[in-house]
């Protein structure tokens, strides 16, 4: 991984780490990997993307899919993750990839809270 992002600046890297570690966190490397896809295939597929808003919002909804299967695992991930955020910042660690698993699920709960409102 490391060889073929050479030439990137070291927070490009460091989003492109992020975004895999979401990505395993989520369980998308594991269907990856259920449905054949070679290594080669998912670098090739999340190297050049950023993470953004579409992003986040494709692994909310996996997540509001998790909720409708198993009632309350948005709400106790969302502890996890606040803890994590809490834990890594008085530690001095990097920030990001907590920070953006609590932004994904507080997404996917706003979204579920939304729809509830709405029926």
């Amino acid at each position: 991984m490391l060889q073929s992002n050479r030439g990137r600046t070291m927070l490009e890297f460091q989003e492109l780490m992020t975004v895999f570690q979401l990505l395993h966190w989520n369980g998308s490397l594991k269907a990856m990997r259920d449905r054949n896809c070679s290594r080669q295939e998912v670098l090739a597929h999340y190297s050049d993307r950023a993470l953004d808003d579409d992003m986040r919002s494709q692994m909310a909804l996996d997540w509001i899919s998790r909720e409708q299967e198993t009632a309350g695992i948005i709400v106790q991930e969302l502890e996890i993750s606040m803890n994590e955020l809490k834990t890594a910042r008085l530690a001095g660690r990097e920030l990001r990839f907590p920070k953006e698993k609590r932004d994904i699920l507080q997404l996917a709960l706003t979204q579920i809270q939304s729809d509830e409102t709405l029926a």
